[in-house]
């Protein structure tokens, strides 16, 4: 038995490591032990429903010196922390907040980086590295990640980890009816550097196949975007879809659905586009879990779908080009067995990422952490 404290964002926020945290809470935490939530809130983060919860959760608010020193005692009580990392989620200059809570910690920590960059700012690489120096562990969930950590920053490789982004367990694919329009699906929290835009014209250059795929977009705008910004990138992907006359090809859905809903639209889909603007990031659970559903993947040249999709479970493209994207697709749906190979590919590497899987890792990592210190 063990008591896990972890420290995110943490659902009804909406957002990836809100997500993340859920699940991995879920798959890491048996029955016997004991766990709680931190969960890291802006002003404008909406508040947590009142009534039992699977597991219980307090809230620390950013910039509020009291509540930081309360999560802190909070996590105190545990046996070992697991706190995710990204700059966006914490207070302060380059979210430096989270070091004063790694400072006070008395008990092991497990910290999960969502985020390394491969060009960062002096403060960035500042704060990254007083992280993982705190940490007694770090996990990141790409080789291309772990890469970037040992050779570009100033950390002690012996204390990183490897272990993949962890994926929910779908149920079997509906099999598609006949004559029904093929469906390239992107998802997620929309917001610039999404590179929805490329996908769209992408859309233009497709006209002459038939059946006339559709492009489904899919996604509210992320709630930060939306505080500072409204729905200005989206009204821009209309004018788009407007101007290239793609109304019945192109469906941008601001829905945000549910995962049982989620599951069932990324199985009915024939494609998954990921035209990413970000030429860094080296960690996309959106990618593993199009590959873990057996999905053919188009992507742009990002870390992670480099590393991942050269098994073949995809195909990469160069960044902001159309007609790049458009020549991926289009061998995917026309030409005989690409769709086949690269299920194929996926289902060969997707064995393991599993959120059941995904979790024992990380307990079996973190009681080790707290016996090591036990000892």
């Amino acid at each position: 038995m063990a008591r896990f404290g972890f420290l995110s964002t943490f659902p009804p926020t909406r957002c990836g490591l809100a997500t993340f945290t859920d699940a991995l809470a879920t798959a890491m935490v048996l029955s016997s032990d004991d766990a709680f939530v931190v969960r890291v809130m802006d002003e404008q983060s909406p508040p947590a429903p009142r009534g039992k919860r699977r597991i219980a959760v307090s809230e620390m608010r950013n910039g509020d010196p009291a509540s930081i020193a309360a999560a802190t005692r909070m996590l105190n009580t545990a046996d070992i922390a697991v706190i995710q990392h990204e700059y966006g989620i914490y207070g302060g200059p380059n979210g430096d907040e989270v070091l004063g809570i790694l400072e006070g910690l008395t008990i092991p920590s497990l910290v999960v980086l969502h985020t390394v960059l491969a060009e960062p700012t002096p403060g960035q690489r500042r704060v990254l590295e007083r992280v993982v120096a705190l940490a007694s562990a770090t996990v990141v969930m790409t080789e291309t990640a772990r890469a970037l950590l040992v050779d570009r920053y100033t950390v002690d490789p012996s204390t990183v980890t490897v272990i993949a982004h962890g994926v929910p367990m779908l149920p079997p694919a509906v099999p598609h009816l006949p004559h029904i329009r093929p469906v390239v699906l992107t998802w997620g929290l929309l917001g610039p550097g999404k590179g929805v835009e490329w996908g769209i014209r992408a859309f233009a250059e497709l006209s002459d196949l038939r059946p006339r795929p559709r492009y489904v977009v899919l996604g509210q705008t992320h709630p930060k975007v939306l505080a500072q910004d409204g729905d200005a990138y989206r009204d821009r992907l209309h004018a788009i879809v407007a101007s290239l006359k793609l109304a019945k090809s192109v469906t941008i859905d601001g829905r945000y659905l549910s995962s049982e809903g989620l599951a069932r639209s990324i199985l009915a889909a024939d494609v998954v586009l990921l035209p990413y603007d970000s030429r860094t990031q080296v960690t996309s659970g959106v990618l593993a879990e199009a590959v873990a559903a057996s999905k053919p993947v188009v992507a742009t040249a990002f870390p992670h779908a480099v590393e991942l999709l050269s098994t073949g479970a995809g195909t990469v493209v160069a960044h902001e080009n159309p007609s790049a994207i458009a020549a991926a697709v289009r061998a995917i749906l026309d030409e005989p067995g690409v769709a086949d190979g690269m299920a194929q590919a996926s289902r060969a590497i997707s064995k393991e990422t599993a959120w059941p899987a995904i979790g024992a890792r990380y307990r079996r990592l973190a009681v080790r952490l707290h016996q090591t210190v036990a000892a």
